[in-house]
This record gives C-alpha cells, structure tokens and sequence, in this order.
C-alpha cells in the first residue's frame, strides 16, 4: 500500500472513527477485571495476548539463567543435574509456546483488522476464548515444577521414550497444557482466516494486502495443518504412559522413531510459524524507514507461500542420525538446501529495498537491521546442518543450539521488539523514548551474539546439549555465553520501562507516525479508539491511484 491509499480511506469514517463511536457499541461494557475477562475488542485480546507474551518472555528467560550460570564454568554450581534437565525443557516450551507465539497472534489481533479495514476479528467470543486458554494451559504447565517427581526433564521436543517409559508423574499434566496451546492456536489461526478472507474492506484484493496480513494468511494455514498432528502424538504419549499401548515401546513392538517422524512433521513448520509473521513485520519496517517501496512485493508474497509449502516435505533433517535410508538423507537433505531459495528472495528483496533508500536509524528500523543481519547468519548455519555427512558432526552439539537461537532471537524475537516500536505510536498516543529503546537495542545486540556466537565453537569442538557439566576445554566459550546471556536478559528490563513511559506519556503521534509509512492502520487517529472503521474505509488500490510520488 501507498501514501495515495493510505489518502484514500474516507474522512468520513476517520471522524467516525474519532468521534467517539466507543461508547455507541459498548455503553454498558464490564468494567474493572470483568472488562478483560469477557472483553471482545481485538485491541484489548491482542494487548493481552502481548502482556502473557512478555510474561512468559521473563519466566522463559528466568530459566535461560539458571542454565547459563549452572554452566558459568565446569563442575556442578547451583543446581542438581536432574532440575537443570527440568530448566531446559521448561525454557524451551515456554519460549516456544509461550512467548514467540502468542506475541504474533496479538500483533495478528491489533494490526490486522486495522490492515484490512475490519470493524473487528470475525469471530470475537472464540477470540476471547482462545486467548483464556493460554493462561490455563502455561499455569498447568508451571505447576508441574512443584509437582512429585519434578517437571518435565525431557528436553522440549519431549522424544520418547525419555518422555514416556522415564518421565516423572506430572507428565499427564504438561500434555494437558500442550493440549490447551494447541487449541488456542487452531481457534486463534481459524478466526485470522476468516477475518482476512472475509472482512476485507471494499476494493481490497488479496494482492493489495500488506506483507504483514499475507505472512500470517499462510501462518495461520500452517498453524491449522500441524498442530493436530502435534495432538496426535502427545494422545499417543498418553497412551503409552497411562493404557499400555506401545506405539513408541520398542518393548512392545513399538518405535522411538516413529515418535521423532511425527514431531517433527509438526516441528519443522512451527520454526516457519515462528519466524513468516517476523518476515511480515521487517517487510513494512524496512519500506518505511528507507521511505522507498518494497521491492519485488508479489515475489515475496511467492516466496512466503513456497517456505510454508516446502516446510512440510523437510522434517527429516532433524534425523539424520537415526539410521535412515540413504535415499531419504539424500531426499531431506537436498528439500533442505531448497528452502533456502526463497528464504534468500526475501533477504535480497529487503536489500534492495534499502538500496539508494533515504534511510533512517529510528529502534524500528535498527531492529529489524538486526533482524536481517543475524537472521541470515542462523539461515547460513542452517544451511551447514542440512549437509548429511557433515550434519553427522553436528547433531546434538551446542552448534544446533546456537543455529536456533539466532533464527529465534535475532529472528523472531527481534522482529517482535520492532513491530511494538513501530507500532507503539498507534497503540499509545505516544512514541516510545528513542534513546531507552537504542539503549534496548544495541545491549541486546551485544548481549545476543555474545551468547550464541560462542556456542557455534563449543559446538564445532563437539560439547552435546543439554549438559549440565562439561570438560575443561569448553570452559571459555561457556563463561562468553553466561556473560552475554546475563547482558541480553537484563537489558530486556529496559524495553518494560520503554513501554510504561509510552503508557504514561511521553511525545504525542499523530495519525501518521512514521513518514514513510503505509497501510489502513494510519489513517486511525493515534492512538486507536476502541472501535474503528464502523464504516468501511474506501481503498483505492495504488494500480488504480491518479498520481504516484517520484520517489516511491
């Protein structure tokens, strides 16, 4: 979308808009507690969605700690081998579950109805709904640390028969919340669905929608395609545990692997559900503060839509030391190298964007900078762990865990931390503080790479994840990573006091918050009234617009 479409919408329903239609729908609205249980204003699920999101961030990155400083320097510290294993698992799925998600699914719920002219989600109580699981299911979760026999102490992607013949007795309730998240997601990818495929305003085709409403189109299919499977094979854990079945009892006729196929046939598009709504996200920033067009913007639609299908037919690379054919490893690992192509059009897409651009470095912009730098680096990576012979080296050694961490942190993460700022004005009223959210910025660059950078070496010389102890010679590279991942959490503290100050006050955004900014969502008054677009915007697509600006 252009400047002349942002013009476009009708000053008819901006005053509308402003003029204090909040109280014409919801005079006798709930007020207090009652107002954010039963509430079913996309603005208020989506600020939920990111007040749990941030929540979770610090309970996940609380444990992140407790692992970084148990692995400070060689011997046992702090905590015994059997609760570290705990912290792991429990870090991974909350950061997973917890945290990356369901801060998409609200950037899903403020911004698209805005994007794509909507009075609201299609389908607001199943909003609410699916939002009051996600408390349930993490609650449940957490409980099984006070739990007899501790929580779970598989590793997050819970293989059996680590998770089923050896797992302590809270184990029926963390499948229990793994079953509450993946409803939430299902209802919550359902209602992005039918509210980009049906509340579109008048005018506006599929091709004319933000990159931001495209990414989390195709999400939201995924979303919808694995995470029954991920259902299925925690029901058959259950089994296994609690009715003596085998499905992944070798004992009993069985197969561990069998359990590897299925979650990572869930597993491996989840990092892409993960990491396309971040792409969404960079593809509006990059555009705005280059104060240029995207460029190439129907190849990344393309490219978006090629990732999710070709997520699907590349699960096995995460196997290839279980003693698969050789045709399969040849299979997977050539599936895997394909991935890469159209991964590559998006980063050779966003440069050229910025290529001549009149660029600016307000935090949106240096996050999602960030975000293509070190996201390409944990692309490269991936690509090295997609090679078989070599991936034999490299399996299950902190190398793996530093490859997911760039894609996920310097990815996803970052690419959340630029939509609040980006956004923030049209949330708030008001911009967040620059200097606090550079601040923000560059301790989190130093502190990401002074991480994870280290683990790529600790890992190439062959320490294993998910160890609480380890040799002398991987002792400086464990002291570089507890170092930076201290730096990188605590300098998260000042992105709480970025936001408190942009609540309280701060300077005021008009309508347009950033000059080369597109899209609907500004043409709203900042910040946002409760209800907007009563009457639907016109759009005039900018094929159809009378004029075009030189410089876009």
């Amino acid at each position: 979308m252009t400047p002349e479409t942002t013009q476009s919408v009708s000053q008819h329903s901006v005053s509308d808009v402003a003029s204090g239609h909040d109280a014409h729908a919801h005079g006798h609205a709930p007020t207090g507690l009652m107002r954010w249980l039963l509430t079913t204003n996309h603005k208020e699920i989506g600020t939920l969605y990111m007040l749990f999101s941030l929540l979770m961030l610090f309970i996940g990155g609380t444990m992140a700690l407790v692992i970084r400083a148990e692995l400070f320097q060689p011997g046992l510290q702090y905590v015994q081998p059997e609760f570290f294993n705990q912290m792991t698992t429990m870090h991974g799925l909350i950061m997973v579950f917890g945290a990356i998600m369901p801060a998409f699914v609200g950037l899903a719920n403020w911004m698209i109805p805005l994007q794509v002219g909507a009075p609201d989600m299609a389908l607001p109580r199943l909003n609410n709904f699916s939002f009051w699981l996600l408390p349930v299911a993490f609650t449940t979760l957490l409980a099984t640390l006070f739990m007899e026999g501790g929580g779970p102490n598989f590793g997050w992607t819970f293989y059996a028969p680590l998770s089923t013949t050896y797992a302590p007795p809270s184990t029926n309730f963390f499948i229990l919340s793994i079953h509450l998240a993946g409803i939430s997601s299902i209802l919550g990818a359902i209602n992005i669905i039918a509210t980009i495929l049906n509340l579109r305003t008048p005018g506006m085709r599929l091709m004319d929608m933000s990159l931001f409403v495209w990414t989390w189109l195709i999400t939201a299919f995924l979303l919808i395609a694995v995470m029954p499977v991920l259902a299925g094979v925690v029901t058959m854990m259950l089994l296994d545990i609690n009715f003596g079945t085998s499905f992944f009892d070798a004992a009993g006729g069985g197969d561990p692997v069998l359990f590897q196929h299925l979650f990572w046939f869930f597993g491996h598009p989840e990092v892409y559900i993960m990491i396309l709504p971040a792409f969404g996200i960079v593809s509006l920033i990059v555009p705005a503060f280059a104060r240029k067009r995207l460029f190439g913007y129907a190849s990344m639609v393309y490219a978006t839509a090629s990732i999710a299908i070709l997520s699907f037919v590349v699960w096995a690379h995460h196997m290839f030391t279980v003693g698969l054919p050789l045709t399969a490893e040849l299979f997977f690992m050539y599936s895997t190298m394909l991935i890469a192509v159209p991964t590559g059009v998006k980063v050779f897409n966003w440069i050229a964007t910025l290529f001549r651009g009149s660029i600016s470095f307000e935090t949106p912009m240096l996050f999602s900078l960030g975000f293509i730098v070190m996201f390409t680096i944990g692309g490269l990576s991936g690509v090295m762990l997609a090679i078989v012979p070599a991936d034999f080296q490299y399996h299950d050694t902190y190398f793996v865990v530093a490859h997911f961490h760039y894609v996920l942190v310097p990815g996803a993460l970052f690419a959340i931390m630029a939509a609040a700022y980006y956004w923030m004005p049209k949330w708030t009223g008001h911009y967040a503080n620059e200097t606090l959210g550079k601040w923000h910025f560059w301790l989190s660059v130093i502190g990401v790479n002074l991480t994870f950078f280290p683990m790529h070496f600790s890992g190439l010389a062959g320490m294993p994840r998910r160890i609480p102890d380890y040799a002398l010679q991987f002792a400086d590279f464990n002291m570089l990573s507890s170092i930076g991942g201290f730096l990188f959490g605590f300098s998260q503290l000042i992105f709480v006091w970025v936001v408190i100050k942009a609540v309280r006050g701060g300077v005021k955004a008009p309508a347009k918050a950033w000059e080369g900014a597109e899209g609907l969502e500004w043409a709203v008054p900042s910040p946002a009234p409760l209800h907007t677009f009563d009457t639907p915007p016109e759009f005039v697509p900018e094929r159809d617009s009378p004029s075009r600006h030189s410089d876009h």
